[in-house]
């Protein structure tokens, strides 16, 4: 089997790059048309068939060269200041492509120094995106592609300063939403084959290494109550996902970046610490920080000012400067908005029942929750696992997005459990390079249960009834209900 799959990832491999290197001389062919100041053909003309000959080679040497050489002269100009190595880059991948046009067996051909310059940026740019589109779902690809980017010097100094017996480091990955029941389920359908094989439930029948726990949450049972239990040893005083606190005079909302910073505050000072990543810990995705010296997208620091102590190296900016992960995440991400508009009117052609309102902007914000925040997230564990960090946690929440919309039981979140299942296994792969071992926690801050909305079930909103109760106008269409009529009428 392994070899099976050796064998279809160099195949993989062997058509992406064919791909790339056909695209890039469609590219060279559609520029020698439009730049008068580059050609491929000789002065005295050349056939179509000399002229296609001519731009691929071309093509193929200048992606052999930006692949074999451009590594050695960043290296080389490492010292060199950042400012003036990124005004080189241009002059140098323009040289590359002179190089490759001047080595050329078949013709040579011609190109201006400045035209050579926008040539080479062009065709960089559309290998680079090419070669990420191809790669949107290809994992191994997309982990090589993170261990490439990740500071080489880092690694060094990571592996320096580990020094007598290794301590492993520990990675918390929270799948949001996820229930015990319904992860169980998911591993005995196969639809969890990481896990399954963790727990030694796969088919080859493994060892497990693994052990599956169930808990209960406290009487709040969501991510904000949950989650700052587990990071910060305290939730008191969080009796809901949404409430009005008397003291503050004013409603308190657990993923309201005003209220997270409020109620990390208190949960520090109840517990008597800073949290669960005090010492050498980094917080990804999270409401919370746990006391993380590093963070991304992590909620409570959203409305703080924005300081060198609550700085985050790993954020956004630092995932989209590469083209290749900016193609792949805008790709998937479009392409989740379609699956999303095409589940939601399956579902009502099926008309499944409890069913929510999944219009307006939700297909946007479940394609952001399910492709780039996990995206982002899982480029942050990476680079931490890849620098020795000694403790990570991270909060994917596609499954919970998916499921209070779909149902937890649902087709579409069963293949988001399926997703989900992959990324563990893309940071399994990642871990085999770290500069110290690392063991992983897999758990959920809470279950789902399906059932309908109290709008959907009494056919008017819980405040509407409160309000009818209390003699207050509501709506024409929540007095003409039973519930409302039954309100007003009460004494």
């Amino acid at each position: 089997m392994r070899v099976k799959d050796r064998w279809r990832r160099g195949a993989g491999q062997l058509g992406r790059s064919v791909a790339v290197w056909v695209v890039s001389t469609l590219t060279m062919l559609v520029l020698a048309g439009l730049l008068p100041d580059f050609r491929l053909e000789a002065p005295d003309g050349a056939s179509a068939t000399r002229l296609g000959v001519t731009a691929a080679l071309g093509a193929g040497v200048f992606g052999l060269l930006s692949a074999l050489v451009w590594p050695l002269l960043v290296r080389l100009l490492l010292l060199v200041p950042a400012l003036v190595l990124a005004l080189l880059v241009f002059f140098l991948n323009g040289a590359l492509l002179l190089v490759a046009l001047w080595v050329n067996p078949v013709q040579r051909g011609e190109a201006g120094p400045e035209t050579a310059v926008v040539v080479a940026a062009v065709m960089s740019a559309v290998a680079s995106a090419t070669g990420g589109a191809l790669a949107v779902r290809d994992d191994d690809a997309y982990r090589r592609r993170l261990y490439r980017l990740s500071d080489r010097r880092n690694r060094r100094e990571a592996r320096a300063a580990i020094e007598g017996p290794v301590t492993p480091g520990i990675v918390f990955v929270q799948l949001d939403g996820v229930g015990h029941d319904v992860l169980t389920d998911a591993v005995e359908r196969g639809l969890m084959p990481t896990v399954a094989r963790r727990l030694g439930k796969d088919a080859a029948a493994h060892a497990p290494t693994h052990r599956i726990m169930p808990w209960r949450t406290d009487w709040s049972s969501q991510t904000g109550a949950s989650q700052l239990g587990i990071l910060h040893g305290s939730n008191a005083d969080v009796p809901a996902f949404r409430w009005y606190d008397k003291q503050r005079r004013e409603v308190m909302v657990c993923n309201r970046p005003s209220s997270a910073v409020v109620l990390e505050q208190r949960a520090v000072k109840h517990a008597g610490h800073p949290g669960l990543l005090a010492v050498d810990g980094a917080s990804r995705g999270n409401l919370f920080s746990g006391g993380a010296g590093e963070q991304a997208l992590v909620l409570s620091i959203a409305a703080r000012r924005r300081g060198k102590g609550f700085r985050s190296r790993s954020g956004y900016f630092a995932y989209f400067s590469d083209p290749a992960n900016a193609v792949r995440t805008v790709l998937s991400f479009v392409a989740e908005v379609f699956r999303e508009m095409g589940q939601s009117l399956r579902a009502r052609a099926e008309r499944r029942r409890p069913r929510v309102g999944r219009g307006g902007l939700y297909p946007l914000l479940r394609a952001f929750a399910t492709v780039v925040q996990r995206d982002v997230v899982v480029y942050a564990v990476a680079g931490d696992m890849l620098t020795g960090r000694g403790a990570v946690y991270a909060d994917l929440v596609a499954y919970d997005e998916v499921a209070h919309h779909s149902g937890p039981r649902s087709r579409d979140a069963a293949q988001v459990l399926r997703r989900l299942d992959r990324t563990l296994a893309l940071l399994e792969k990642v871990a085999e390079h770290a500069p110290r071992p690392y063991r992983f926690v897999v758990l959920s801050d809470h279950g789902q249960s399906p059932g309908e909305t109290f709008r959907s079930r009494y056919g008017l909103s819980l405040g509407d009834m409160v309000r009818a109760g209390c003699g207050l106008p509501v709506p024409r269409r929540a007095r003409r209900t039973r519930s409302g009529a039954e309100a007003r009428a009460a004494p």
